[in-house]
């Protein structure tokens, strides 16, 4: 990665300090005990309360959430909670790390195919409560299995430690999420055992001295400092002869600038398969996202309801996600498309208004429309642009199908359809086929057509489908938020075709060679789902855009996070209801 000027001498001097004593702190991180490292979450989980409440107002209205807007939830949601949750999901963990007990509180099962299944979620009392019918199972690659599991999970901890070394890792943070940043270098100094310079991105530095704040226990013992920085920072410490690895969240394009280089120069590279950065970068990079909507028996709540989920899987966050819904995948002649279609205009169009905050959105979505072909539009009211639709069929689809926007487009594929199974294979094929990525695919299909293919087959459909997170009648979103699901693209991506990025992060029990994560949540909410014999208690989501209590649930959950009591509980559901 290069540019045209480095920082000026002042800002270097301080990045070369910073980076000098992460480096003469790496070994002795590498080695801190399993019961430092427990103390010291409980004390980040005790800093990170007290900037809390000011982490989530700051980045609610620095991202032009209006004032007292239930969008504020966003912020609390995936930023200090999620945090908190990760550090509850790493301490139960090392808590149970001597011969990796925790893999014992683990449900296992096998495959049609062989593979293992590991069930992550729920995984106390209090997943089943608050995460009412949701769960998750991470499919672990070829060759892992119940006897050997203990080998692919918390590796870093087999060494002894007088025999462990560390290593000084950046981390390129993203401008979108606020936990990004803060996660992803817990990955690399919990589970890789790595010390970490985070580098800010310039769109939410303004979250700079809230981590500073938050992560201080790590500061303290010189295993983490965070800085902020331009893209001249960012080329100066990716060369740095001190760092020894590299992980962002990013573009594709940032990727390619740091392996390769920039320029013709990056392009010469490439081709030649030469990279002018030889250390081992690791990615999570985006991807045109689809969300498979099957044909089914659906009732005219149904269509309400699922219309919400796609109008949040695309307008969370403003549409500003790597995960975010960009292709909506649609079954040609059910008697349901349109009024689906017309249902998801609707709750756009009075839900989730802001401004946009992330740059570059208003020229990205142009973009979009100018290779939609006769492209259209939901309007969302003053100062919130505008949904972009397009028709893919009616316009650039090998463009529409290769281009991540990361804003406010939307784009339709429609499929023959004769039955269930053969549409699902159909649409299946066309996300792995036509479709950029391998980040995270949605499937929204009713549980009586469910039960029609058959558990069986459906699971076989669902290992086609080549995507780092697949959710089922829920957003892969969800799977970012939930701490022990690991976070990434398909594997198979590579330095010289990454697709949705190289490795994963996140995952609170440490497991290695993942495969992918699958998440199911209740096709219908409380108390809908009662009548339908669906018995979960989860209303409608926290993260909805739909969501009237949102940012009381988000405040309220990371209270919960922080300090798990049954006294929390009622209010929580009383809000929950109320949303």
């Amino acid at each position: 990665m290069e540019n045209s000027h480095l920082p000026n001498t002042e800002v270097q001097a301080a990045l070369d300090q910073d980076l000098q004593a992460l480096e003469a702190a790496k070994h002795a991180w590498a080695r801190t005990s399993v019961a430092d490292r427990i103390a010291i979450l409980g004390r980040i989980k005790q800093t990170l309360m007290q900037v809390a409440q000011g982490w989530a107002e700051t980045a609610a209205r620095k991202k032009r959430i209006p004032h007292g807007s239930p969008l504020a939830g966003e912020e609390w949601i995936s930023g200090p909670y999620s945090v908190m949750a990760a550090c509850n999901g790493l301490m139960q963990t090392l808590s149970q790390l001597k011969r990796k007990e925790f893999l014992a509180h683990l449900h296992m099962r096998r495959l049609k195919n062989g593979q293992l299944a590991v069930g992550v979620m729920p995984h106390s009392v209090w997943d089943s409560l608050l995460l009412s019918g949701v769960s998750a199972e991470v499919w672990m690659q070829k060759g892992v299995s119940e006897v050997n599991v203990d080998e692919h999970a918390a590796a870093a901890y087999d060494v002894p430690v007088d025999q462990r070394s560390g290593k000084v890792a950046l981390v390129l943070g993203a401008g979108n999420i606020a936990a990004i940043s803060p996660l992803d270098a817990f990955q690399k100094l919990f589970i890789e055992n790595q010390v970490v310079l985070l580098k800010m991105n310039p769109v939410n530095d303004y979250l700079t001295d809230y981590l500073r704040a938050a992560l201080r226990p790590l500061i303290e013992c010189n295993a983490l400092r965070i800085v902020r920085g331009d893209g001249a920072v960012g080329a100066y410490l990716c060369e740095h002869p001190r760092v020894e690895e590299i992980h962002i969240t990013g573009a594709r394009a940032t990727h390619d600038a740091i392996v390769w280089g920039v320029g013709e120069e990056g392009l010469r590279n490439k081709a030649a398969n030469t990279p002018k950065n030889h250390r081992k970068v690791t990615s999570e990079l985006g991807a045109v996202c689809p969300t498979i909507v099957v044909p089914g028996p659906w009732s005219r709540a149904d269509i309400r309801f699922q219309a919400e989920q796609i109008a949040t899987q695309k307008l969370h966050n403003s549409g500003f996600n790597c995960v975010a819904c960009q292709t909506l995948i649609l079954p040609q002649g059910w008697a349901h498309t349109e009024p689906l279609l017309a249902e998801v205009g609707r709750v756009m169009s009075r839900n989730g208004q802001r401004e946009a905050y992330y740059p570059g959105n208003e020229h990205r979505t142009a973009d979009f429309a100018a290779h939609a072909g006769r492209s259209d539009a939901i309007e969302r009211g003053p100062g919130a642009p505008p949904c972009v639709l397009a028709d893919m069929d009616g316009g650039d689809e090998p463009w529409l199908a290769e281009h991540e926007v990361f804003g406010t487009a939307l784009a339709m594929k429609s499929l023959a359809y004769q039955d269930a199974e053969s549409y699902l294979k159909a649409a299946i094929d066309y996300a792995n086929n036509r479709l950029y990525g391998t980040l995270g695919a949605n499937i929204l299909i009713h549980p009586k057509t469910l039960r029609q293919i058959g558990q069986q087959r459906f699971e076989e459909l669902l290992r086609e489908l080549r995507y780092g997170t697949i959710a089922v009648n829920a957003w892969t979103g969800l799977a970012f938020l939930l701490a022990p699901c690991p976070w990434g693209g398909f594997p198979g991506g590579m330095a010289i075709d990454p697709q949705s990025g190289v490795g994963t992060v996140h995952n609170s029990f440490m497991l290695e060679k993942t495969e992918r994560t699958v998440v199911f949540a209740p096709w219908r909410p409380f108390p809908r789902g009662l009548f339908s014999l669906q018995f979960t208690l989860l209303p409608r989501p926290p993260w909805f855009i739909t969501n009237r209590r949102q940012h009381e649930l988000g405040r309220l959950l990371t209270d919960f996070q922080f300090r798990p009591g049954w006294t929390k509980l009622p209010r929580i559901f009383i809000n929950a209801l109320a949303g």
